[in-house]
């Protein structure tokens, strides 16, 4: 009987096993799991827990740390090569981006979303107001620029979330500086960004039924909490009260403090508007 001749073991290198990574850190479903840590390199890390792992990214220039063509994103290499364009042509005609650059720029721009995302959690709103920003650009550019019809118009659907975070995170700022009125400001000028979006693809009815309207308003009254009470809009207020109740004679009597209210605004420069946005 012949002996076998043992076969030899394969050697396995360092483990590159995350499990101790995740550990004491468990998935929790419905829930944003996000956290900062230090990198290797000294520089703050974000890590999202995911089902199966985790997304590990930079805080500042492309999540991942690529430079593409030497640039911070294919965001940034695109717009320089549009300003260039310009500048030899001299103006933006004929300048176009096919399926596979706009492919690429929807690629980053989810790497981007995976970030602003975490650091809203965060409440690092600026960081927020930067990705939300440099995304809505993309978004812009692939309208405008596309060459094909598909390629102009997929991502546009995520317009108003975009415009939604971004808004929340510019109001969040000022609303933690208790600078509520240019926060409510904020907030109004997302609405009205959204609301040209459903106008432009002919879609205004969505409008008031849109989640990201609905978040932006609930937004808006709660910075409105924090505001001086508006003395018209509490008459306002007492005056539908009294006409609910058939109170005619408090009504006409709140009637005539209103106009009265409006006259003196109207004389002190105002010009009597007590329209509200919520």
């Amino acid at each position: 009987m012949s002996e076998q001749t043992p076969k030899p073991q394969r050697k396995l290198g360092p483990s590159k096993d995350i499990g101790q990574v995740l550990k004491g850190w468990d998935y929790e479903p419905g829930t944003i799991n996000v956290r900062k840590v230090s990198g290797t390199d000294g520089l703050p890390k974000l890590q999202l827990r995911l089902d199966l792992g985790l997304l590990q990214m930079e805080l500042t220039g492309r999540p991942d740390g690529a430079r593409p063509n030497g640039h911070e994103s294919f965001l940034d290499f695109f717009e320089t090569k549009l300003v260039e364009y310009k500048v030899k042509a001299g103006s933006e005609l004929g300048f176009h981006l096919n399926g596979a650059q706009c492919q690429s720029l929807r690629d980053e721009a989810a790497m981007y979303y995976h970030r602003y995302l975490s650091l809203f959690v965060l409440e690092e709103y600026p960081g927020v107001v930067r990705d939300t920003d440099r995304n809505l650009r993309v978004l812009d550019l692939c309208r405008k620029y596309a060459q094909n019809e598909a390629d102009r118009v997929v991502m546009e659907q995520y317009r108003p979330y975009i415009t939604m975070m971004n808004s929340r995170a510019k109001a969040s700022i000022l609303f933690k500086e208790e600078k509520y009125g240019e926060a409510l400001e904020a907030i109004r000028a997302g609405l009205k960004a959204i609301k040209r979006f459903f106008r432009r693809f002919g879609q205004l009815e969505a409008y008031s039924h849109a989640n990201e309207v609905r978040v932006l308003k609930r937004f808006a009254r709660d910075i409105k909490k924090k505001l001086p009470v508006d003395p018209m809009e509490l008459l306002q207020k007492k005056l539908e009260k009294a006409v609910k109740e058939e109170a005619y004679e408090r009504a006409a009597k709140l009637r005539d403090e209103i106009e009265l209210l409006k006259r003196q605004s109207e004389a002190e420069g105002g010009n009597g508007d007590t329209t509200t946005i919520v």
